[in-house]
């Protein structure tokens, strides 16, 4: 059972710089209340935000608060900042709850988690928020629902001993999908239940799918093909779609992905579905006339993570149009493709580095993008096919993390209450980017 532990320190640094607005955010804001947004497709709607950012030193935070190890993302909701992390001499998680206005700490959570995974470092899943609950998963497959305001354990799974998983190699990831009533989850268990359907409220199982063991890490994906709502479930050996009331199976298009490494999220684009893996590429996929029949339209030749022909993501995932993707590949390359042919239009480094799993998440914004680098980077640039337009950028988190001799940061940023909310392995910070009036 969880049980509470010691405040965390609060540190409320500088004042904001020309260009930022010093006052909090106003009282109509968008959340960030899960991975990936409000609509879980990583893209900051909300107006009213700087264009340009300062270029000397760190970014001046609202505040920042101390925070222990760990990959998973923040979310933001109802004025309030959800985050998981590792205490690793007491091998524990916590789920922390901090004040949005302030980052003093509401509540936290602690449970005992023993990690046999690599790449041990701490929680990897952004905490989902839905009506006045937060769930979260850990990396040995601890699974809560927490009352949100509270703190309070309403119930829990743990993946291992409930449904037989077989954890995988860097850990249980993918956040849950709320549909309805419904939290669609990737449980990776026996018994046909790679994907297991919870009631939200109960944690009571509504159904389970997939007789497959191997879950992968990417986050399953509410879309709809010609009318036809459907789960899309990226796994390892295949990209699986389900009907979301039943879990019924209503197509799949065998995919077997090297070492298991599905974790970019599919992008949806009308009628296709496209998707990239470090080792073997790029996929373009396309539903028939009954939204249930995939046929490839274009895939990458290469399997090979160094000679890479169009687009090997390793974390990031792309931004697809019906023209146009934009993404990051396996050893940092920033490129610009063709959507309808996958042929390469560009490539750049210049808002990335070289090396391995070199990576930067892409945050589309109006006309432009946000983009959180490894290094701790904010930037703002334009992207189009004649290829990368820089505008401005500045720190905003010092990375803390050695990966391949190169200190890193992999943990996707919030943005809510126009600010960006950032952590790395010793703190979590918020930056107002709301332009001045």
């Amino acid at each position: 059972m969880p049980a509470m532990s010691m405040p965390s320190g609060v540190r409320v640094i500088g004042t904001l710089l020309i260009g930022f607005c010093c006052s909090a955010a106003p009282l109509h804001a968008d959340d960030w209340p899960q991975w990936g947004g409000p609509q879980r497709d990583i893209v900051w709607r909300e107006q009213g935000i700087v264009k340009q950012l300062p270029t000397t030193g760190l970014l001046p935070r609202m505040w920042s608060t101390p925070i222990g190890e760990g990959y998973a993302g923040p979310s933001v909701a109802d004025g309030r900042v959800f985050v998981m992390d590792r205490i690793k001499r007491d091998e524990v998680e916590r789920v922390l709850c901090l004040d949005a206005t302030t980052g003093k700490e509401i509540w936290n959570a602690v449970y005992k988690a023993r990690y046999t995974v690599s790449y041990p470092a701490g929680p990897r899943m952004t905490p989902q928020v839905d009506g006045g609950r937060v769930y979260t998963i850990g990396t040995m497959g601890d699974m809560y629902c927490f009352d949100a305001a509270k703190g309070t354990v309403l119930w829990k799974k743990n993946f291992v001993d409930d449904y037989e998983t077989r954890i995988p190699t860097w850990g249980m990831v993918a956040p849950p999908l709320v549909v309805g009533e419904q939290l669609i989850t990737l449980v990776g268990g026996e018994n046909g239940a790679l994907v297991v359907s919870f009631d939200k409220v109960t944690g009571k199982e509504r159904w389970r799918a997939l007789d497959d063991s191997e879950p992968g890490y990417c986050p399953p994906m509410l879309y709809t093909f010609q009318g036809v709502p459907q789960v899309i479930v990226w796994h390892p050996h295949a990209v699986s779609s389900l009907d979301p009331e039943t879990g019924a199976v209503l197509w799949e298009h065998q995919w077997d992905i090297k070492a298991g490494l599905c974790v970019p999220v599919p992008r949806q684009v009308g009628n296709r579905l496209f998707l990239t893996a470090f080792y073997n590429g790029p996929l373009m996929l396309e539903l028939g006339s009954d939204g249930k029949t995939p046929a490839v339209v274009w895939k990458g030749s290469s399997n090979s993570e160094i000679r890479t022909d169009g687009l090997h993501s390793i974390m990031p995932t792309p931004w697809v149009t019906e023209t146009n993707i934009y993404g990051v590949c396996s050893y940092g390359q920033l490129r610009g493709l063709d959507a309808k042919t996958g042929d390469r239009l560009w490539e750049t480094r210049q808002p990335t580095g070289e090396g391995r799993w070199w990576n930067a998440f892409l945050i589309p914004h109006e006309d432009r993008f946000f983009i959180h680098n490894e290094q701790g980077d904010l930037i703002i640039a334009k992207l189009s096919p004649a290829g990368y337009d820089e505008q401005s950028r500045a720190k905003l988190v010092e990375p803390t993390r050695d990966v391949n001799g190169r200190m890193t940061i992999w943990s996707h940023p919030a943005f809510a209450m126009k600010s960006v909310f950032a952590r790395n392995d010793k703190e979590i910070v918020r930056v107002n980017l709301a332009a001045e009036k």
